[in-house]
């Protein structure tokens, strides 16, 4: 990764803080890659994969949906390991559910 991490002090709670990951798109792309083809990951478990290999508590859930929205349309990771297409957010993604799907049968 040649992109320096962005990682942002925000309040938790009445008294703590916690640190938050602001990933870029290329950081996202690198996990979707390193997922298992063939099987839908937990995009939780992306996100904490994220946050803990940058020193952070937690990564940014709205920013990783974003970029997940864009790589579906421009074809630049496998998005489909990680958003299952049972859920509402599949529909935003470009192809629907229905691509999800094919591609991940496409994969085994």
């Amino acid at each position: 990764m040649d992109e320096p991490p962005v990682i942002k002090t925000r309040r938790k709670g009445r008294t703590g803080t916690q640190s938050m990951l602001i990933p870029s798109e290329g950081m996202v792309a690198e996990a979707l890659r390193a997922a298992p083809p063939g099987r839908l990951s937990d995009l939780g478990e992306l996100r904490r994969g994220l946050a803990q290999a940058h020193g952070a508590d937690a990564c940014c859930p709205v920013t990783v949906q974003r970029h997940l929205v864009r790589l579906s349309q421009d074809g630049g990771a496998p998005f489909w390991r990680v958003v299952d297409p049972d859920r509402p957010f599949a529909r935003r993604m470009a192809g629907g559910p229905e691509r999800i799907r094919a591609r991940l049968a496409g994969e085994r």
